[in-house]
């Protein structure tokens, strides 16, 4: 298909379809009555005269006109785009660059570490300030154990009776752990068993960075659910810990039973390196950073390191959590069921059985010059073992511990429809970085959606807000409660859009579902840059930080190999530069679990950006002012494309998913499994599998076409009850007719104008004596008929969008990781950050070596497609 049709795909220029409304036929009464009760609320779609008109007279729509010329200047569905227009305007005009330092200057200048006492005081600030922004007024601090009949009913109420923005905070109860600082550490032995050496395991915490001297030691330098334990056993270096490492170990011929495992940060996820490690017999896991993947700002490049200049602090350390997150995030005593302060416990199958601690540059350039034969001929993945025994001891007490949700909703006209929008609140110290740059831009956001509440605006649908809490630990906040909540989530999520770090380089990095690629590029585009005003957001693809000098020769292969990457997907179309999500952060739950198109964007550190002191105490508000974000533009054009995807996706009539650009992703899908296991004898045919997935095109290009047709049909039947001017009078002619033929007056007397207004169809809809054809019939009430049936068009199609990437969810999951059901994309099992697509095929052919399980695979694969296609046919 030419991908030139992407303004078809999106309904911006509207072909020619004069036969809509005639080809429009009335389905039977039973029919009729079941398409009615399935979309009770979102028929309130037909009021959506009501409800702009009525938002048209207020102040923030006509700033610079007069309200006469704005009712006089558009008609149709061109006055419906002004206003969305408007809003967005009014919303880009209130995120600002003093409003993210001073919220900057709060949240990234003390430790909150979940579970922390300051963890839940930020928690209630992130209430207030919900509660501020939205009007929101509570006589009592809404604060509610989850599984309690107030948690669940803040929640489940946002699609029913909620009529207000609300706002709670849902407490969680995982188990997870802290460290007991002076129990943890680490010794060199000489060979007459005396101790030689004991590193400081600590940080410097230098005076010229203010928050980091004072916060030292506020949390240990130590691994989020490492096993407690001591381990002892000599040193061999393993390089990143990747599974091609280790393998190159083994058949170099060294046995890693019992052995201390000497491995650096980066290429993959810090837990896969400690379950690699684990399953191959080694006793512990040392994990330093490496000044070698810092690019081109390095000491010996004559550049300072941190505070006095842009290097990073050689004795940073990187805490993180080691959990087996390809396995599955979350609390790990409940997996699949949310972590109330009742629930029964398992014994957590994704944590590690062997001790682990995080090193410094300094701590590791010692090992290496005393026990590997100095740094550069200890970096070499040989095998070669350290002569005498080191010792680690990691002290930790693992209970449980609680956690704040913070949330809040504001209820739109077409309350079953739900956009949800989080970012973690947690960090190791003060992350001003990770995640407080996040947390700012969500504030920024909070401020702009607050503004348009307080003149009046209401979204099209529902919008969730969530401060998560537990991240770090391995998603537990966002997991906990999307297990909590998976049905609704799955009968009502539209889209779930994430921030994390929204800042630490000057590099844009937008990821999503395929689904959401054009959306997130349009709205990428519609926000200027940060500090050049004649290009755009997206256009920050391809920025560099502002530093020079050589830089190590392997790092440079691998920036070099991710940059093809990128050139190629730019080449052939740009917008395949929106990655594919694997896992690390919040919307791992949302998508991988219950099938719900998600996103994230930040702006990423590049290797002539200054180091980010990442989950250190250098993740400073220092380090953020002076190099990593200075003037916080960056923040602000995050929070602005935040909150463009936010509201596109929340008033949009047809929900903005592309499912055919989706779907043509899957044929490189399997193109990539293809080349990646060209010359494995255990790899299918796959010519079943590409013919479903062609057959998924087709059903998803028909869909386009549908929904060009519905939203022209719901424009035309508006504008024509706009322009004989009795569109005030619908919703009174439903109520009315109502009251007259089916007897209700005595219920909707209970209900106030608006009430009745808003639920006119859902009362009309719920009876079984109703024969519809009596309400078309008359002539006097056919644009009521017409807009009925077109808002349940719109409604049909909105399903079938939100319903696309729930179609890969399969009930058995990736193998051996069960947790995981997206058969499109997974974290890759030996990746952990990194997306595998089509996982379980993928790791099948790669790994298993079983080509019955191969097999098994794309038949499982085909047959959900085939299920898909026709799901979605139109």
């Amino acid at each position: 298909m030419d991908l030139k049709s992407e303004k078809v795909l999106f309904g911006r220029d509207e072909p020619s379809l004069r036969e809509v409304a005639s080809a429009q036929k009335l389905p039977r009464p039973a029919r009729f009555r079941k398409f009615l009760a399935r979309v009770s609320i979102a028929v309130s779609l037909i009021l959506l005269y009501n409800a702009y008109h009525s938002q048209h007279s207020l102040n923030f729509l006509n700033i610079g006109t007069k309200v006469n010329s704005w009712k006089h200047s558009c008609s149709g569905s061109k006055k419906f785009d002004n206003y969305v227009k408007r809003v967005e305007d009014n919303f880009l005009a209130v995120p600002s660059i003093e409003s993210a330092i001073t919220n900057s200057r709060y949240y990234a200048t003390h430790p909150h570490l979940a579970g922390a006492p300051e963890d839940l005081q930020d928690a209630k600030d992130i209430l207030s300030l919900f509660q501020k922004e939205f009007g929101i007024s509570s006589s009592a601090e809404p604060i509610f154990d989850a599984g309690s009949t107030e948690s669940r009913e803040a929640t489940l109420t946002t699609t029913s009776k909620l009529n207000k923005p609300n706002a709670w905070i849902d407490v969680y109860f995982p188990v997870m752990n802290t460290a007991n600082a002076d129990g943890i550490s680490l010794e060199l032995f000489g060979l007459d068993g005396e101790s030689v050496w004991a590193a400081d395991l600590l940080e410097d915490g230098d005076p010229r960075d203010e928050t980091a001297a004072k916060y030292k030691h506020a949390v240990p330098p130590f691994h989020g659910f490492s096993a407690s334990g001591e381990a002892t056993g000599q040193i061999v270096y393993a390089n990143y810990g990747t599974k091609d490492d280790y393998d190159k170990l083994l058949a170099s011929g060294v046995d890693l039973t019992g052995k201390i495992i000497l491995t650096r940060y980066g290429a993959i996820f810090r837990g896969v390196k400690v379950q690699g490690a684990e399953e191959r017999g080694a006793a512990g896991v040392l994990i330093y950073t490496d000044p070698r993947d810092d690019g081109a700002v390095v000491a010996e490049n004559d550049y300072l390191t941190y505070p006095a200049g842009p290097a990073r602090n050689p004795t940073s350390i990187q805490r993180g959590s080691v959990q087996y997150l390809a396995t599955y995030p979350g609390d790990p005593t409940t997996p699949g069921y949310p972590a109330y302060e009742n629930a029964t416990r398992v014994r957590g199958g994704n944590v590690p059985s062997i001790p682990s601690l995080p090193l410094s540059w300094n701590n590791a350039k010692y090992i290496f010059e005393q026990e590997l034969g100095g740094v550069e001929q200890g970096r070499k993945l040989d095998g070669k073992l350290g002569p005498r025994l080191v010792k680690m001891v990691n002290d930790v007490d693992t209970k449980v511990i609680p956690i704040w949700n913070t949330m809040a909703a504001i209820p739109g006209h077409v309350k079953d429809e739900v956009v949800i929008l989080g970012c973690h609140r947690d960090a190791w110290v003060m992350g001003a970085a990770d995640p407080a740059s996040g947390t700012v831009s969500l504030i920024e956001v909070v401020r702009g959606l607050g503004a348009l509440v307080r003149r009046g605006w209401k979204p099209l649908r529902t919008i969730v807000i969530a401060s998560w809490d537990a991240e770090e630990y391995g998603l537990v906040g966002s997991t906990e409660w999307g297990e909590d909540f998976a049905d609704w989530i799955q009968a009502h999520a539209v889209s779930y859009v994430n921030v994390d770090v929204s800042v630490s380089g000057s590099q844009y990095d937008p990821s999503g579902s395929p689904s959401l690629a054009h959306l997130i590029k349009r709205s990428a585009q519609d926000v200027p840059h940060p500090t050049d005003p004649s290009r755009t957001v997206w256009d920050a693809l391809y920025d560099h930080g502002p530093f020079t000098g050589e830089q190590d020769a392997e790092f440079t292969a691998m920036w070099a190999a991710k940059n093809q990457s990128r050139a190629r997907a730019a080449a052939e179309d740009d917008v395949l530069q929106v990655w594919p999500l694997g896992s690390g952060s919040d919307y791992t739950v949302f998508l991988q679990r219950l099938g719900v198109a998600s996103s994230d964007q930040s702006f990423d550190n590049t290797p002539t950006d200054a180091p980010y002191h990442y989950h250190s105490i250098y993740d400073s508000q220092m380090w953020q002012e002076t190099y990593g974000d200075p003037g916080f533009h960056r923040h602000v054009a995050l929070a602005k494309s935040l909150g463009l995807l936010t509201l596109r996706l929340a008033d949009s009539i047809i929900v903005p998913l592309n499912t055919t650009h989706y779907a043509l992703q899957l044929y490189s899908y399997v193109d990539t499994v293809e080349a990646s296991a060209a010359g494995i004898a255990t790899l299918p045919k796959l010519s079943k599998l590409r013919k479903a997935i062609s057959k998924l095109q087709d059903a998803s290009m028909k869909l386009d076409v549908e929904k060009v047709k519905a939203e022209k049909a719901f424009r035309a039947a508006l504008q024509k009850v706009i322009r004989k001017g009795r569109g005030r009078r619908i919703a009174r002619r439903v109520k009315d007719w109502i009251k007259d033929h089916l007897g209700y007056g005595s219920f909707a007397s209970e209900l106030d104008e608006a009430d009745l207004e808003f639920h006119a169809l859902r009362i009309l809809s719920s009876s079984e004596d109703m024969a519809p054809h009596k309400l078309c019939q008359s002539h006097n009430r056919r644009s009521v008929c017409d807009l009925i049936q077109a808002a349940i068009r719109v409604k049909q199609v909105n399903q079938k969008l939100t319903q696309f990437e729930r179609g890969f969810i399969s009930e058995g999951g990736v193998k051996d990781r069960e947790w995981y059901r997206h058969l499109g994309v997974a974290p890759g099992k030996y990746l952990g950050y990194g997306a595998t697509t089509l996982p379980g095929l993928t790791e099948a052919v790669l790994y298993e070596d079983d080509p019955k399980l191969a097999e098994y695979e794309v038949t499982r694969l085909t047959k959900l497609l085939k299920k898909l296609a026709k799901d979605i046919k139109p």
